[in-house]
């Protein structure tokens, strides 16, 4: 009857063990579909890592001489404006909880006569942003993603 009561409690240990593990491991993958199932925003940060890619990536436009007919006369509080409406839309696009409430892009820059050398450079300074903040190349490539839907609204001279 020993014998018995000792195999018993071994097969008990070894089920109690077994379930265990199963319940860790079901957590794990569970933890792993929820990093998968994180938004774009999310990845990135949130919104304070956002505001602070758009600072720097707005900062290298503003000093950027190729772009200096774009920010001339603009006053110090447009030149905000224009640095939130830039975070709303990023925020919007990587699907956070910001509304963008700005013009339509084609509004916003018909007659600015933007060329597509322009946007490659404005492109390559918001790669050279990603870059500094170390944002992962996978996360970089779906919010470019998102940017380059706005292109066409954006560039008038091809």
């Amino acid at each position: 009857m020993n014998v018995r009561r000792k195999a018993l409690r071994t097969l008990l240990a070894s089920l109690a063990l077994s379930l265990a593990l199963a319940t860790l491991w079901s957590a794990s993958a569970q933890d792993g579909q929820m990093q998968a199932k994180k938004s774009l925003y999310q990845r990135l940060g949130g919104y304070d890592a956002i505001a602070a890619v758009v600072d720097d990536f707005v900062g290298r436009l503003v000093t950027d001489k190729q772009f200096e007919r774009f920010f001339v006369g603009h006053s110090t509080d447009s030149k905000k404006r224009i640095r939130q409406h830039i975070v709303d839309q990023f925020c919007a696009g990587a699907g956070g909880p910001c509304v963008y409430t700005g013009r339509s892009m084609k509004d916003s820059h018909v007659g600015l006569g933007i060329t597509e050398g322009e946007w490659d450079a404005s492109a390559k300074h918001l790669v050279a942003t990603l870059d500094k903040f170390k944002v992962p190349e996978a996360e970089q490539k779906e919010l470019l993603a998102f940017v380059t839907t706005l292109k066409a609204d954006i560039v008038e001279k091809k």
